[in-house]
């Protein structure tokens, strides 16, 4: 056992007290022993350990009340309780309230010591729990984007290689797909994070209206400018400005802000003097940039001052391996309200929503589920509790799907595959021999596909 273990006894009896604390540290293991059961509240909350040994009946708290503070203030931490014969019902109650085990008196040293040896076992599995779901979620979860996918663990990864510095950034993907979170993760994982996030929706904001709201204006510049004003760029000076739907920004605002990256300065609407600003610019559009520049809708030179890094993010629909996680976050995040708990989707459904093609992707699933547990009378989601439109499309014929969405044979290979997949519940076996290939073959097609 390892030395540092550091162990908490609470006992009223001084003479126990001192008894265990010189058994404990005779394994090795560094020991606090307190009589006043007050004081062991105070310490709970200040220090870590890895036992606590409480007496029972106490002056003060009881051993219930320290156990209680310890599962609020510890809940990693074994607690084993020390009791007379007397007081068995009590210690069971102790183990119903989470306590570890109990010990009764009068106990022999060799039995408490291999019941605190289990107890710090324990312990370690219940931090390697912990470390290996903090570990999963890492993985699948970046900054509140969620995807276990390929092309999501690329996207992770470029977050995480361009976050510490302050080229610009273009995230474009289909409406629905996450680029604000994206957005979001690049500014919070990065050297920016102390700055502020300040987010501009180009096309919510009126024309006449854009311009003072990004670059600001000085008193007098029109009608209704009573006072100076700075604008959006200023506020996200330190930090990231975000402009979402760059797409819908009028040519001549876009001259502006080619002016404003090239110079990095910023003049106010009826103003003088430009002001420095120190901001990384992340854009975004849900339309092709190549063919809105060929409209002539778009300036090319701004574009590639914007593109100094690309994201693309993939539709829904294309990293279907992603929607059970999407699923399970949003039931957690909507399942809990008073009076309705939902703590999951069946099989059909879940089978459904994987089937579904999501024009709306994320967005639309989470609105969907949202729905469900509105309607839902039971503790998991049922088809029934589905849109009629999902289920009729979910239930289309693949080939008939396919000649749809214009599939290609390898995209319909790997629709295929899927559904097979799904169909056995992830039995590889079964699925390899449904679909006529050996393993090694079937293990080869999944890296491919």
């Amino acid at each position: 056992m390892d030395e540092s273990y550091k162990i908490l006894v609470i006992d009223d009896d001084v003479e126990m007290g001192e008894l265990l604390s010189d058994v404990l540290k005779g394994e090795g293991w560094s020991v606090v022993s307190i009589s006043d059961s007050l004081e062991a509240s105070r310490i709970l909350r200040k220090e870590e350990f890895d036992v606590i040994i409480t007496d029972l009946k106490m002056k003060g708290l009881k051993g219930l009340d320290l156990l209680e503070e310890a599962r609020k203030v510890a809940s990693l931490t074994p607690v084993i309780i020390i009791t007379a014969f007397g007081t068995i019902e009590s210690a069971i109650k102790a183990m119903k309230m989470g306590a570890y085990d109990y010990v009764t008196k009068p106990f022999r040293t060799d039995q408490i010591v291999l019941t605190v040896k289990k107890a710090l076992e324990n312990r370690l599995l219940k931090k390697e729990v912990v470390r290996l779901k903090k570990e999963v979620e890492s993985r699948y979860h970046f900054h509140r984007l969620i995807g276990k996918s390929r092309s999501m663990q690329k996207i992770y990864d470029l977050i995480e290689r361009i976050s510490e510095s302050s080229n610009n950034v273009l995230i474009t993907g289909e409406s629905g797909t996450g680029k604000e979170l994206v957005a979001k993760a690049i500014h919070y994982s990065g050297s920016r994070k102390g700055g502020p996030f300040v987010a501009v929706n180009c096309a919510a904001i009126p024309e006449t209206l854009l311009e003072s709201e990004l670059f600001g204006y000085k008193k007098g510049a029109f009608t209704d400018a009573k006072t100076d004003k700075k604008g959006l760029f200023f506020e996200a000076t330190g930090g990231t400005i975000f402009l979402d739907e760059i797409t819908e920004m009028p040519l001549v605002l876009q001259v502006k802000l080619l002016r404003v990256i090239e110079e990095r300065e910023v003049r106010p609407l009826g103003g003088t003097n430009p002001y420095p600003i120190d901001v990384r610019i992340i854009s975004s559009s849900n339309r092709n940039m190549k063919e809105v520049i060929h409209q002539g809708r778009f300036r090319e030179d701004l574009y590639y001052r914007l593109k100094v890094i690309d994201i693309e993010l993939p539709p829904l629909r294309e990293r279907r391996e992603d929607i059970p996680l999407l699923v399970e976050h949003f039931v957690e995040r909507f399942g809990q309200e008073p009076r309705k708990r939902v703590s999951g989707v069946s099989e059909e459904a879940l089978e459904a929503l994987i089937s579904y093609a999501w024009p709306g992707n994320v967005r639309e699933l989470e609105n969907v589920i949202q729905r469900a547990i509105t309607l839902c009378r039971h503790e998991v989601i049922l088809p029934e509790d589905l849109p009629a439109s999902l289920l009729q499309e979910s239930k289309e014929d693949l080939l008939d799907k396919g000649i749809r969405e214009k599939y290609t044979m390898d995209q319909l290979e790997k629709e295929y595959v899927r559904k097979v997949l799904i169909a056995v519940g992830g039995n590889k076996s079964k699925a390899a021999q449904i679909l006529g290939f050996d393993r090694k073959t079937l293990y080869r097609k999944l890296e491919d596909l």
